[in-house]
């Protein structure tokens, strides 16, 4: 790939910045992207793509965003457009965080908007319904690019306490180590450290798969049920995230890292988790509908449970939890039965995955 240190610049870190996505995790990481160019003395332009022009105007007159960070200052080096063409203008670093099941549609929209040489960074964490793919994999089949010139960012990245500054680690995953570098480089900012990797399925998975579990969590949080269920669930968990992980190539170390436990363990315990607090209503007795009602923010594990559930039925992996989550959105399990259910596996050794 040209992006990189042979590429526009000599500093190896990206000059001309498109994040498409005014949500959360998007604006967040434009201020990741913003300070870590001030830290090293890089000048950067980041623009926004927003869909709502209150919001994108609020960026551009206030520097904040009130509606997916409130009460945070956003650096001046950030602008933010409702047109696309506008943001992706001459940008060597693209980065994608719309909702999963989105992507495809969006993409088939950008695609001659986005330079050939440009790096694009996905900061999403879905699988794709009815393809089972991948959000790098939609990105290469759209774009019509190579791998790599994708790279993904994962890890325990819950927007609002990154925004506040408090120290985050994170995984850039790319097949290129050269662009993983380069990626690295340009969101490395005081407060948040990249570490690389090439096992982007890994770094996928653990992002996908760690949503259904904390559903699966915030459902038994919901109901009332104590530390020792919820560590339960999550510790095995973690075990159907390497099973399907391992299956489809991906490498057993990266679910014992950021990517993998992580990104578990901050999903499963925190109030800020988007998914967590969808299945806590759950797990107070609400429809799937009233849930969505009641979600500001896309909880991406209720869209991507069905297509990993379909995934691990054509490869022959068990995942129990995900199965007894997908039987709950469907109506086909009630919370209450949800608990037996968790930890229904044939006993075995703790180490046969």
């Amino acid at each position: 790939m040209t992006a990189g240190p042979a590429g526009p610049d000599a500093t190896g870190s990206a000059l001309r910045v498109a994040v498409l996505g005014a949500g959360s995790w998007g604006t967040t990481f434009a201020r990741i992207l913003a300070d870590a160019a001030t830290a090293s003395g890089v000048e950067r332009s980041i623009r926004v793509w927003g869909r709502r022009a209150a919001v994108v105007d609020q960026i551009n007159a206030e520097h904040r965003n009130e509606q997916y960070l409130k009460g945070i200052a956003l650096p001046e080096s950030i602008t933010a457009s409702t047109d696309v063409a506008e943001v992706l203008d001459g940008a060597d670093l693209v980065v994608l965080a719309v909702p999963a099941q989105t992507l495809r549609p969006q993409l088939r929209e950008w695609k001659g908007l986005i330079g050939p040489d440009a790096l694009v960074a996905s900061l999403m964490k879905g699988l794709e319904l009815h393809s089972d793919a991948r959000m790098s994999e939609v990105i290469c089949e759209e774009l019509v690019i190579p791998a790599d010139r994708v790279a993904v960012v994962s890890g325990p990245n819950l927007a609002m306490e990154i925004a506040r500054e408090e120290p985050t680690a994170s995984v850039v995953a790319c097949s290129d180590a050269v662009a993983a570098g380069w990626m690295a480089r340009s969101c490395t900012a005081p407060y948040f450290r990249p570490y690389t990797t090439s096992d982007v399925v890994g770094v996928e998975i653990g992002g996908i798969v760690k949503n259904i579990i904390a559903l699966a969590v915030g459902i038994c949080e919901g109901k009332e049920m104590g530390d020792n269920t919820k560590a339960s669930v999550i510790t095995r968990g973690l075990a159907e995230t390497s099973r399907l992980t391992l299956a489809l190539g991906g490498e057993a170390r990266t679910m014992a890292g950021l990517a993998g436990l992580g990104d578990l363990v901050a999903t499963c315990s925190s109030a800020l988790s988007r998914n967590h607090t969808a299945g806590r209503l759950f797990g107070t007795g609400l429809s799937l509908d009233q849930v969505t009602a009641k979600m500001t923010q896309t909880a991406e594990g209720i869209k991507s449970a069905q297509a990993v559930h379909e995934l691990a039925g054509k490869l022959g992996v068990e995942m129990p939890i995900t199965a007894a989550v997908v039987a709950v959105l469907a109506g086909k399990l009630s919370v209450d039965q949800l608990g037996p259910l968790l930890l229904s596996r044939d006993l075995k050794s703790e180490g046969d995955y």
